[in-house]
């Protein structure tokens, strides 16, 4: 079967058009639509002065080999090579050992920095598939890029979602490590939930709510309203319902919740939390001025 070429009849050219033209405004689309997160990749953390010759050596046990590996991804961050940085810190998780917080928050920003384009991609490129459809395009060129990138997405939720399950989940001690891990497994399960349709979609909706279940029975309990793991949580939890549940009420509680119950202890925050948490009560406070602003217009129409 010949292939179409550009000029020829059919749809093809006018998949090009919509690509070409209606990326700028798909893209505007997407940056109107995104929630925010508590997904923004950290600043870039500071190198180590050196590696020591017995990390650099041949004969490194495997304290020195995780070492070793956290160099390279911090190495691999300021390169911007955000791929390498998560097969580095994948590395150092599998040691089977308790991880620091620099190395949860390493781990943490490697893979969103890796899937955080590839979503933004996938937001796009539904976003111009609609656009297409709506003009009564009927080609498949499209839906078959959007479903390139959601293969894509899938394989890097997998390989982070079985490190967690295996390596870091069991061995986790204490509960801000606990709310971090199960919160991660939440957010990866929430990313899969997004274009996952059928049993599969259902599976890691109910998947991404048992973890954020679990990461909240912790954080009530041994966590401070104030502390950003938990206020992170409570972000993202309140997401979840909004964008996936399609739950804006329920999203509007547990957000506003968790706001007020941080804003009464804000006297408490030590110094070297205040800047994340009051970070993470803005995005709270600016997802429900979005959302009950759409509710009201909603009403109202």
């Amino acid at each position: 079967m010949a292939k179409l070429r550009p000029g020829q009849g059919g749809a093809y050219p006018n998949v090009l058009r919509v690509i070409k033209d209606g990326l700028q405004s798909a893209s505007e689309q997407y940056a109107a639509v995104v929630r925010k997160e508590a997904d923004a990749p950290q600043a870039a953390l500071p190198l180590p002065d050196k590696v020591s010759s017995t990390t650099a050596g041949d004969d490194k046990d495997n304290e020195n080999e995780a070492e070793y590996s956290v160099f390279l991804a911090e190495l691999a961050e300021q390169a911007e090579r955000y791929e390498e940085m998560a097969e580095n810190m994948k590395h150092v998780a599998r040691e089977n050992r308790k991880l620091s917080l620099k190395e949860r928050n390493l781990l943490s920003v490697a893979y969103k920095s890796v899937i955080g384009p590839v979503r933004a991609s996938w937001r796009i490129t539904k976003a111009i598939e609609a656009k297409e459809k709506s003009k009564g395009n009927t080609s498949q060129v499209t839906k078959k890029y959007r479903q390139k990138i959601e293969v894509e997405l899938a394989k890097i939720c997998t390989d982070i979602l079985e490190v967690l399950d295996k390596d870091l989940i069991p061995s986790a001690h204490g509960a801000e490590s606990k709310v971090f891990y199960y919160k991660m497994k939440a957010d990866y399960h929430r990313y899969l939930a997004e274009f996952a349709i059928g049993d599969k979609g259902k599976e890691s909706t109910g998947k991404s709510l048992e973890a954020y279940e679990k990461a909240t029975i912790v954080a009530q309990t041994d966590l401070s309203p104030t502390h950003p793991t938990r206020l992170g949580l409570a972000l993202n939890l309140s997401c979840f319902y909004h964008e996936i549940l399609e739950s804006p009420d329920q999203a509007c509680r547990l957000a506003k919740q968790a706001f007020d119950d941080a804003i009464d202890e804000l006297d408490t925050l030590s110094e070297e939390e205040y800047n994340d948490s009051t970070t993470i009560l803005k995005l709270l406070r600016d997802n429900l001025t979005v959302w009950t602003s759409s509710e009201a217009e909603t009403t109202a129409t």
